[in-house]
């Protein structure tokens, strides 16, 4: 009994560890995981802002022999970080409820009284006091964003561990009242502070908050501005440290070489996602739009019934600790003005500190729940319920133990082609940046050419190219050197000719896919040929064509028949609804229909028929154009 009241923090870790293994993603899912998983692994360079201590971490962490494979393995940190999180939360927690202040302000008759602190204590036990913290942190453990970040590699579980780890020094050197543990506590805070931002630049977020809480204690005077020079003195170096991984790194030239951050211009750009900033503060549109649907998911997200505590203490908070109160108001305001005012489509991580700053308002609740009925049972169960069905009800939404559709669907694509293929394409989120990690880290057909068409638009992404695939832009020399020349003035914000740089592109894209026709077989992604070809935005060459072929388009000359090679393969969806793995099956049913089409009108129906019982076992809920069926029927008479 007296461990569990010890390390009652470290065993609510435990037992999150123990439920997030059971959600946790066996391999690669959508988005990033791919990508950022490589760059772990081979130690290579992510995209935008590099995260170069999480890439670091990752390296070593992958290099513990554990019996697993690496991207499980990699998963696995992911749900370390998580609930360590916790462990940091439930802490920070205990700690404010342990001591309070509440500010008395009253005016008299003609003239102002000052202002008067009191110190109070919320009126619970010790032991009272540890089941609140905890019954927050697995409130907050288990709400749909947060316990996302424990299935899958992303940079975010990292990011709340050192946001937590932010909150929980700054809490420590602002309820101390000893001197040299003082100092020692804002050090402690300015060094966890350089380890956020030295993974995430929305580390920002939290320096409004601080600021409001760090002069609350230390007050404006030359003392208190000398110790933020002593706490800077700790945070640049260590900050600089981690960051000259970045151009070390690209001078040696990794497979993933994200923005070749090798010089100062580079390395700015890179670190200051530079290609990012055109969806920052766009338009109060979008903004109106962010802000309805944060508000409008925000029930959902605590499951409903877990806003309780947290609008309760709301009141609680305000009522028992102001300055409490206003620092995780303010935390959860500037992170939600910042966020609905970055117009992306996966918003919803920008969102943890908002999160984080409501359960500790659901502290506050659950503290208001034992101080008005007691050591109860009514109290015990209504606590249990309230985390139970935030437990239960998100269990599913947050369950990726079953996701194995964004490897089955990149190896498919990835088997469909021939030996040294080349592929062009832009679909990342669901097949492109998975193919990173089979590709250069399971070494699962590493001789196919993946490009991607959007990152041609972008000058370091030719180094990276030419590093993956030496000699790629070798008859493309002169159309590759007019954009890289072209593309100069545009990465630097200086005047520059849209026309010419859109014209070596579209050159650059055409040519990828058809000068080495007869020698190396190349392919475009469906999403290509549906958009850009069907718009008119990218033009083959006189004399090509693009030709359904598996999940791809194959690009051939002339117009002679091109048969498939046999393949097999399948395609293990998981049974929670997942809008990526929506849009696989709406691309292979698109694509195989399309098939199916250019096989009638060759004449061979009987393929067409095949292929189209194929596609209605494999995708029943999806419905064939009629018309279609009718042509295939009128073809076989």
């Amino acid at each position: 009994m007296e461990i569990i009241k010890k390390y009652y923090a470290e065993i609510t870790g435990l037992f999150v560890l123990a439920v997030y293994l059971l959600t946790l993603a066996p391999g690669i899912v959508e988005i990033d995981s791919g990508e950022l998983t490589t760059a772990q692994i081979i130690l290579g360079i992510a995209h935008p802002t590099g995260y170069p201590l999480f890439t670091m971490l990752g390296y070593l962490w992958s290099l513990l022999p554990l019996p697993f494979s690496a991207v499980y393995q990699a998963n696995l940190l992911a749900a370390l970080f998580t609930a360590g999180s916790v462990v940091l939360f439930v802490n920070s927690a205990r700690m404010i409820l342990d001591t309070h202040e509440t500010v008395l302000l009253s005016t008299g008759k003609g003239k102002k009284k000052k202002s008067k602190e009191t110190v109070k204590e919320i009126a619970l036990s010790g032991d009272l006091k540890s089941v609140v913290s905890v019954s927050a942190g697995l409130l907050l453990a288990f709400s749909v964003t947060y316990w996302k970040q424990s299935a899958s590699v992303e940079v975010y579980s990292l990011h709340i561990l050192l946001t937590n780890a932010v909150i929980f020094f700054l809490l420590k050197a602002y309820f101390c009242e000893n001197k040299e543990e003082n100092l020692k506590y804002w050090m402690l805070f300015a060094v966890a502070l350089a380890f956020g931002f030295s993974n995430h630049m929305t580390t920002i977020l939290i320096l409004p908050g601080t600021a409001f809480l760090y002069f609350a204690k230390e007050k404006f005077s030359g003392k208190s501005f000398k110790q933020i020079g002593l706490m800077l003195s700790a945070f640049f170096p260590i900050l600089a440290l981690i960051y000259a991984y970045l151009p070390l790194r690209a001078a040696q030239s990794p497979l993933l070489n994200w923005g070749n951050p090798v010089n100062f211009e580079n390395f700015f750009r890179h670190v200051s996602g530079k290609q990012y900033r055109v969806w920052l503060f766009s338009s109060s549109d979008a903004a109106k739009k962010h802000l309805a649907e944060f508000f409008g998911n925000l029930p959902s997200e605590f499951a409903y019934l877990g806003l309780i505590p947290v609008i309760v203490g709301l009141w609680f908070a305000f009522k028992q600790n102001r300055k409490a109160f206003y620092f995780f108001l303010i935390n959860f305001f500037a992170t939600v003005f910042y966020s609905i005012n970055y117009d992306i489509h996966d918003l919803d991580t920008y969102f943890l500190l908002a999160y984080v700053s409501l359960a500790f308002f659901g502290a506050y609740g659950f503290a208001f729940l034992f101080e008005k009925f007691g050591k109860t049972k009514l109290s015990f169960a209504a606590a249990g319920a309230l985390v139970g069905i935030v437990l239960v009800i998100n269990f599913s939404k947050t369950d990726r133990s079953g996701t194995y559709v964004y490897e089955d669907y990149t190896k498919a694509v990835l088997s469909s082609v021939p030996k040294n293929a080349v592929i062009l394409s832009y679909q990342w989120d669901y097949w492109v940046s998975p193919s990173y990690y089979f590709r250069f880290v399971e070494n699962f057909r590493p001789d196919v050419r993946v490009v991607d068409k959007e990152l041609l638009r972008r000058s370091w992404y030719y180094h990276q190219l030419e590093t993956e695939y030496p000699g790629i832009f070798v008859k493309l020399k002169e159309d590759v050197n007019g954009f890289l020349k072209a593309v100069q003035p545009f990465e630097r914000d200086e005047n520059y000719n849209s026309a010419l740089l859109d014209k070596f592109y579209k050159r650059i894209m055409a040519g990828i896919v058809t000068v080495d026709y007869g020698k190396r077989e190349a392919f475009i992604g469906p999403e290509l040929f549906e958009n850009e070809m069907r718009r008119g935005e990218f033009v083959l060459p006189e004399g090509f064509f693009a030709v359904p072929y598996h999940f791809l388009f194959k690009i051939v000359k002339g117009k002679e028949y091109v048969p498939e090679t046999e393949m097999k393969f399948k395609l293990r969806f998981p049974q929670q609804k997942d809008d990526y793995a929506d849009v696989i099956r709406r691309t292979i049913f698109s694509t195989r229909v399309n098939r199916a089409v250019y096989e009638v009108q060759y004449g061979r129906v009987d393929k067409a028929e095949r292929i189209i019982a194929e596609v209605k076992k494999m995708f029943p809920e999806l419905t064939i154009d009629p018309r279609i069926i009718k042509m295939i029927k009128n073809a076989k008479r």
